[in-house]
This record gives structure tokens, sequence and C-alpha cells, in this order.
């Protein structure tokens, strides 16, 4: 039988689950090195759905309890109905195989704020 010469279509290579923008979901962040924010901890989903569904990483930012809100850095939101920030300095990202659960949503006017403070201290 003869091969065709029109390579066939890469199927995506998707391990672990498909958190979506917008979601919060529990990440395993460890091993950190310096002064990387550390342990399990939520995190909020910032790539887009198509990226998320073809990629094995996906682009997060940590979310803490500890302190208050301070734009563009700390972005004060809600989770799980208890006040949060989201780290925004300590964006990166993470292979899904450090997903464990997905917590909520934010909301549409939450994550808006955190792509402000984004674009703020990226100077995008």
């Amino acid at each position: 039988m003869k091969k065709s010469s029109t390579p066939s279509p890469r199927k995506p290579t998707n391990r672990g689950p498909l958190p979506r923008r917008g979601e919060v979901w529990w990440v395993r962040l460890d091993p950190t090195l310096g002064a990387e924010i550390r342990k399990t901890r939520p995190c909020l989903v910032l790539t887009t759905n198509i990226v998320n569904q073809h990629r094995r990483t996906v682009v997060v930012i940590p979310l803490s309890s500890s302190p208050a809100g301070s734009p563009p850095l700390l972005v004060a939101l809600t989770c799980e109905g208890r006040t949060a920030v989201a780290v925004v300095d300590q964006i990166r990202a993470v292979t899904k195989e450090r997903f464990l659960r997905r917590i909520e949503s934010i909301s549409a006017q939450q994550l808006s704020a955190v792509e402000d403070g984004l674009r703020a201290i990226l100077e995008l």
C-alpha cells in the first residue's frame, strides 16, 4: 500500500485536565526556586481556551489570602466567598499535570482587573 505524501493532522497532546480561561484551580506549584510563590494554592487560568486545549502547559497567576490588594501587583478578588489577591508578578506557565481540582470561575469584572494589572506591570 502506498503512503500518502500529505502529513496527517497532529493530534492535540493533552495530558491532565482541561482548565478554561477565568477558572480558578488548585495547582501544585512546588518545587520552586528563590522568591517564587510556593505550595499548592489556587491559581487563575489566563490562557485562551484554544491554547489550553492544544498545549500541555497553561499560563496561571497564583492567588494568595495573606496580603491586602494593592494594584497592579496584588489585584483583589473573591475566591470561594473569601477575599484573595492575584499575585500578578508571579505569572507562570505550568504543566496540566500540576492541576488538582477546579474551584470556580471568577467574574468578567475580576478577570478584567487582573488583565489591567498584568498590562501595567508588563507595560503592554
